[in-house]
């Protein structure tokens, strides 16, 4: 038996569950791990607070759609996209349903290896970020030389996007609280506080202008700010912001109605983003880590929308 996390209804952080459920046994092009450490992200808030829809034959839900861990068993022709899978290994999996458990059955193709310079929290919090962020920086066709705002930048997808986006060459000015600005920094961008004025503090850090967006808050204050600063709309691209993204023009990216999942570039970026890891060029922040037993207080922090970085549950 393990120990699986479970939205029993749609609603906020009490309706998870953490039930018992009997170990699966690996079919063809499976594969079994013992979870070591789950990401928490703000698509599964949405994803069980009915965001995506509620319908009641979908429920009870998995949650997690990321986690890293260990190969216990195989199914035959367990292969990944760097190659066969072999137990023992030490791997993260990203897309999955059902990431915060204790095990997880999950394909083979959705299995990469755990970079060895970086731990396992920091593991479950690389894939649903990085890809993320790298989808955006592709539908905003960054460029070097760029000059680019990322709203909500010392948050999960901020933080990728900041470091990705300085290591191709662009300059990122990017929105955040002032206690994290000297963070932000460190990551290689002019930060700027949100607020009244966000347009003119912005202008006055780049009187030559602002090339292209990436809103990864959602509020009105990201859309209305990237819509006034950036003159090509298709340079403008955001995660969160569902309810303004199709009457504005600007691109809508992930699961949301209409949006673009990007599926086939985020699956792409997989092995990129592990190659950046193992080269020390891109670094996971985890605000903070919780026993598989707290998901519903891990839930609640991150339904603030005020964290730096990635919160992470470890069973």
């Amino acid at each position: 038996m393990a120990r699986v996390v479970l939205a029993v209804e749609y609603g906020g952080p009490e309706v998870l569950r953490l039930v018992e459920e009997p170990t699966p046994i690996p079919g063809p092009a499976q594969v079994l791990i013992d979870v070591r450490a789950a990401g928490v992200n703000p698509a599964d808030v949405k994803r069980y607070g009915g965001v995506f829809g509620r319908d009641p034959a979908q429920l009870p839900l998995r949650l997690g759609y990321e986690a890293a861990g260990v190969v216990t068993a195989v199914g035959t022709d367990a292969q990944g996209p760097a190659g066969p899978i072999r137990v023992g290994a030490e791997v993260i999996a990203f897309p999955v349903d059902g990431g915060s458990a204790e095990q997880l059955l999950v394909a083979a193709s959705a299995l990469v290896p755990k970079p060895a310079n970086l731990g396992w929290e920091q593991a479950a919090g690389l894939m649903l970020s990085g890809a993320t962020a790298v989808h955006a920086l592709v539908a905003i066709g960054l460029r070097a030389g760029d000059t680019v705002v990322v709203h909500g930048a010392s948050g999960g997808v901020g933080t990728m996007a900041v470091q990705l986006a300085v290591a191709r060459g662009a300059r990122v000015i990017g929105t955040a609280s002032p206690a994290r600005h000297d963070f932000l920094r460190e990551l290689g961008a002019v930060p700027v506080a949100y607020g009244d004025g966000l347009a003119e503090r912005i202008r006055a850090l780049a009187p030559e202008g602002v090339r292209a967006a990436v809103d990864a808050v959602g509020t009105d204050e990201a859309v209305d700010v990237s819509l006034e600063l950036v003159t090509d709309r298709s340079r403008i691209a955001t995660i969160a912001a569902f309810g303004r993204a199709a009457g504005a023009g600007i691109k809508l990216l992930g699961g949301g109605s209409g949006a673009d999942p990007g599926t086939e570039v985020r699956d792409a970026a997989r092995l990129e983003l592990v190659e950046l890891v193992e080269q020390g060029a891109l670094r996971v922040f985890v605000e903070r880590s919780y026993p598989l037993a707290d998901v519903v207080e891990a839930h609640r922090q991150i339904s603030t929308g005020h964290t730096r970085g990635k919160i992470v549950l470890v069973p």
